[in-house]
């Protein structure tokens, strides 16, 4: 049994495939199914791994326009307005951001009246002082984790 660099090795395993058992993990790895449950418990617990979730492919359901929205928002309002963004259903990335806009969001809609509509309504709010909506013509990558250099 080791234990170098078990942690990353555990997380890119589970990047590999996050639904596999934990035997299957122990056997990877070449450590017991405690010492996989241990270290595994103490990740999630550290706040290193979050959750367990799918992958979903949007287009697949009929979200296949992935809208880019960049908002100009009164300074004192940023918090307030990100946390609007991040309560909308569609709006799957939210990023207090540097430079020209305040706040980026990345959405899917099922088609540009869907966007527009959804737009329109955050347009709204008086704290939002200007907006910028780009919509994607291909998603060449999207949502993806890198491994962890296991020399770190």
């Amino acid at each position: 049994m080791t234990y170098e660099n078990l942690d990353p090795k555990l997380v890119n395993a589970l990047l590999d495939d996050g639904r596999t058992s934990l035997r299957n993990l122990a056997e990877e790895l070449d450590v017991s199914v405690t010492t996989v449950s241990n270290h595994l418990r103490d990740l999630e617990e550290e706040g290193v791994i979050e959750g367990y979730t799918p992958r979903v492919n949007y287009d697949a359901l009929g979200y296949d326009v992935t809208g880019i929205i960049q908002l100009k928002v009164e300074g004192r309002s940023l918090t307030e307005v990100s946390e609007l963004l991040e309560s909308q259903r569609q709006i799957i990335s939210v990023y207090e951001t540097t430079g020209d806009h305040d706040v980026t969001a990345v959405g899917k809609f099922r088609d540009t009246d869907d966007m527009n509509t959804q737009i329109k309504a955050l347009l709204k709010d008086v704290d939002i002082r200007e907006s910028n909506t780009s919509v994607t013509l291909n998603v060449v990558t999207e949502s993806e984790q890198f491994e962890l250099d296991l020399d770190e």
